[in-house]
């Protein structure tokens, strides 16, 4: 059904996606209509119960099928947002976001990134202040996915400036709230038609009911989250792998040079040979994960090395590939090309691979 409903519905007009810099709203709508959001939400907040294995499988097809943008925006909606919600929000806040995501109704969004704080939360500037009434947030957010279309967006902010990674507490956005502004499309090499968006903060006035969780506890849920944010981003490195792999056969079983198919010179075959084989120890990890996620064990540990390695194979796999296609490679006429440029933003978002060596090192050796 995933693969009828891309086919249908996404493959004829992805590449006017691409070019106008999102997916429309429409879209959205159509993958709620199909159950395709929200599949491991329960049936009673509008989802379909399914395992979360299957969510993760929609996110290595989307990704499988060249479309990199998409799957990010989906990620962050269905993978990272709605089990937030799921897992840390009051029965209240579930019942007015949950269903109406699943519809595709409400787009959600997640706001860590600032300008002069990416990795480094303790370096956080949006703050967010008690007041008679509730809480009033200041500040911005940059590079957030779905930015330009959110309707609800899960911000971090500061609630005591003093308390270091303590002092972080999460809120629920409600983005047509006075004194919430986006700025322009940020303008990206890759994954066009994910949007991507700065946004503003300027003395939003929220309720007590704003509070994702319990004030002070931020940092904890995000932790508590990461893993499954860096499954989907897994599964969508893997699901590029396999999709650059597969035009990259294509493509060499035709294209001849020096009167013999490319895919007969043993270069070509050694390399694509090594594809393959990653691919196999890929999924393999990636199995392995998932099924400790579902008992509960899969720690920040697992979670940096399936990240870290998924992710820096698709960009060598998109680049490997590409060179095999020669010129053509380099023109958007071949779709490897998109592989290539929306592979490159894996290894930056969802924690650099820098700091995944970091969280794999301090498991070994002890924090410095």
């Amino acid at each position: 059904m995933i693969c009828r409903f891309l086919e249908q519905e996404v493959a004829p007009h992805y590449d006017t996606w691409e070019t106008a810099g999102e997916v429309p709203r429409a879209l959205w709508q159509r993958m709620g209509e199909a159950g395709l959001l929200g599949i491991d939400m329960p049936d009673t907040l509008g989802g379909a119960g399914a395992d979360f294995t299957i969510t993760q499988l929609a996110i290595e097809e989307i990704s499988r099928r060249g479309f990199g943008g998409l799957a990010s925006a989906y990620n962050i909606h269905a993978n990272i947002v709605m089990p937030y919600l799921l897992h840390i929000a009051t029965p209240a806040q579930q019942e007015r976001w949950l269903p109406a995501m699943a519809k595709g109704d409400v787009i959600g969004a997640i706001a860590m990134t600032e300008p002069g704080a990416g990795s480094d939360m303790a370096a956080m500037k949006t703050r967010a202040q008690r007041t008679e009434r509730g809480w009033q947030l200041d500040g911005g957010k940059i590079f957030i996915t779905n930015g330009q279309v959110a309707d609800m967006v899960i911000v971090c902010a500061k609630t005591d400036p003093s308390a270091g990674a303590k002092g972080v507490s999460l809120f629920l956005l409600d983005t047509t709230l006075p004194g919430f502004s986006r700025g322009q499309p940020i303008k990206k090499i890759g994954q066009h038609a994910s949007d991507t968006a700065e946004l503003f903060f300027d003395g939003i006035e929220l309720s007590d009911d704003a509070l994702l969780g319990e004030e002070g506890a931020g940092f904890a849920y995000l932790m508590q989250e990461l893993p499954r944010e860096r499954l989907g981003v897994g599964a969508q490195a893997l699901g590029a792998i396999e999709g650059s792999l597969a035009l990259t056969l294509d493509y060499v079983k035709e294209r001849r040079a020096f009167g013999q198919r490319i895919g007969d010179f043993q270069n070509t075959r050694f390399t694509l040979a090594e594809v393959q084989a990653d691919i196999e120890m890929g999924r393999a990890y990636l199995e392995k994960c998932m099924a400790q996620y579902r008992h509960g064990n899969m720690g920040p540990t697992e979670a940096a090395v399936l990240k870290l390695r998924l992710t820096e194979m698709q960009c060598a796999t998109a680049n490997t590939c590409l060179q095999l296609f020669g010129g053509y490679g380099y023109t958007r006429e071949y779709p490897i090309s998109r592989f290539y440029l929306d592979a490159r933003v894996q290894t930056i978002y969802a924690g650099t691979s820098e700091i995944m060596k970091e969280v794999v090192a301090r498991s070994l050796l002890g924090k410095a």
